[in-house]
């Protein structure tokens, strides 16, 4: 778990840096978007880490809870904290493909636009 905060804290920097509408860092469209694809990737990871962390410990419980020689007042259940847990793995994994999917790839970026060509006039077009 300690893992994923700082994966997160990282990927959280990262993700800020490689924003459009900050200046901090590299002014390059396409090396912002490899900045900001590297936080998500680092999301990502530390989505599955604490998805890693907060099963595991629900294996744990669910393996003392049906344990025949634990006694009744000594077993734990299932509680808010691995909810929460598993909605932060899910909003991390989420959050982290947002943001790879939707920078841009380097040859999606236009250093110019197109130029406008307008279509033919309707003087132009003959009707039969």
């Amino acid at each position: 778990m300690v893992v994923a905060v700082l994966l997160g804290f990282v990927a959280m920097i990262l993700s800020v840096v490689g924003m459009k509408c900050t200046r901090v860092g590299d002014s390059n469209p396409i090396a912002k978007g490899r900045i900001a694809i590297s936080g998500g990737a680092l999301f990502l990871l530390a989505g599955l880490c604490t998805l890693t962390a907060v099963s595991w410990y629900a294996t744990l419980v669910t393996q003392e809870f049906f344990n025949p020689s634990t006694p009744v007042n000594a077993r734990y259940e299932f509680g808010p904290a691995l909810f929460v847990g598993w909605a932060a793995a899910g909003l991390a994994m989420l959050g982290g493909s947002f943001l790879c999917c939707t920078c841009p790839e380097p040859e999606r970026v236009n250093s110019s636009p197109q130029p406008y060509r307008p279509g033919p006039s309707a003087a132009a077009r003959e009707y039969v």
